[in-house]
C-alpha cells in the first residue's frame, strides 16, 4: 500500500482526463437519446456492443444488470417485454400506449458510462442479487428537474416493463441530494464547499495493476482528482424495493464495456451534503 504521492497525482490526472474526454463525447452526456436513428446508435455504441434481434439468452433474466442492456439494445425483445397497454402515469394524469405506439428507448447505450445512486455499500451488492423481482430504471432530467421512471418485475422468471411513472424532482426518492447535486456541479465554489477537509481516496497504482494506493485529498488538490461530472441528465436503478433515504449517498459513474468505474461518497451532515470518499 502507497500513500498519496506524485505518481498518484499523476495516475489520477490521467484517469480524469479520460473521464472528461468521454463525457464530452458522449456529450449530450446527459441529453435524452430515444430520439436518434438506429445508425447513430450503433456507431456510438462501436464494435464492443451492437443492436440486434436476437432471442435474449434465458440467463440474461437472472440478473437485472443483465436483463436492462439487452432490452435496450434488442428491439424484438424490448416489444416482447412491455406489458402492452403499457400505463404512464403522470400523477393526475393517466394514459395508456399501444405496441405500435412504442418507440424504441436505448436508454444509456449511446453513452460510454452510466450513473447509478445507492444509499449505502451495502446496496451496491444489490446488482448481483439474483433474487431482485422489482427494479425502476430512472432518467434524471438535472435541467428539467424531472424524473421518468420505468417500473420492472420479474413474473414468472421474465423481466417485464409494467409501467412508466413522470415525477418531478422533488417527489423523487433521492431529491434532497439531487437538488444538492443540481448546484455542485454548476457551480464551483458551491462545489469546493462542499468538500470534507480530507477526502478518503483509494485508486490503481500505475506502477503495479494488482496494488491500489490510497490516501488523503484536500480541497486545494481536488480538481486534479474530479472526474466529469454529467450535468444535464443522470440514469439510476433502484434495485428491489425503494426505502426511506438515509444520510448517505454513493454516486457511481460506470463505464459501459471500458472497464470504467468511479465511486463518489456523499454524507448528509448538520443538513449538507458533503464529500467525504472517492473511489476509481
Amino acid at each position: 500500500m502507497k500513500w498519496c504521492s506524485c505518481g498518484l497525482i499523476a495516475a489520477v490526472l490521467c484517469l480524469s482526463a479520460c473521464m472528461g474526454e468521454r463525457a464530452r463525447s458522449d456529450g449530450r452526456d446527459s441529453a435524452d437519446k430515444t430520439g436518434d436513428s438506429t445508425e447513430e446508435i450503433e456507431a456510438a455504441l462501436g464494435d464492443s456492443l451492437s443492436l440486434t434481434d436476437e432471442a435474449m439468452p434465458k440467463a440474461a433474466d437472472e440478473l437485472f444488470d443483465d436483463f436492462i442492456f439487452n432490452f435496450a439494445s434488442n428491439h424484438r425483445l424490448q416489444l416482447e417485454r412491455i406489458s402492452f397497454p403499457l400505463l404512464v402515469n403522470s400523477g393526475q394524469k393517466q394514459e395508456r400506449i399501444e405496441r405500435g405506439q412504442w418507440q424504441m428507448d436505448y436508454f444509456f447505450m449511446n453513452q460510454d458510462f452510466y450513473t447509478l445512486i445507492f444509499d449505502s455499500p451495502e446496496q451496491l451488492e444489490l446488482v448481483k442479487d439474483t433474487a431482485i423481482s422489482e427494479a425502476i430504471v430512472e432518467k434524471i432530467f438535472l435541467d428539467k428537474s424531472f424524473v421518468k421512471q420505468y417500473l420492472f418485475s420479474r413474473k414468472t422468471g421474465r423481466w417485464m416493463l409494467d409501467e412508466v411513472r413522470n415525477q418531478t424532482l422533488g417527489h423523487n426518492h433521492n431529491a434532497s441530494f439531487l437538488t444538492f447535486y443540481q448546484h455542485f456541479v454548476a457551480d464551483s465554489l458551491f462545489q469546493r464547499a462542499s468538500l470534507a477537509s480530507q477526502i478518503a481516496f483509494s485508486g490503481p497504482d500505475p506502477d503495479d495493476d494488482f496494488n491500489q494506493i490510497e490516501g488523503m485529498i484536500t480541497p486545494d488538490f481536488w480538481e486534479a482528482f474530479a472526474p466529469e461530472f454529467p450535468s444535464h441528465m443522470l440514469y439510476n436503478i433502484v434495485y428491489g424495493p425503494q426505502k426511506a433515504s438515509g444520510t448517505e449517498k454513493i454516486l457511481v459513474l460506470r463505464g459501459i464495456a471500458n472497464g470504467l468505474e468511479v465511486e463518489l461518497t456523499f454524507k448528509l451532515l448538520n443538513n449538507k451534503w458533503i464529500l467525504t470518499k472517492l473511489n476509481t
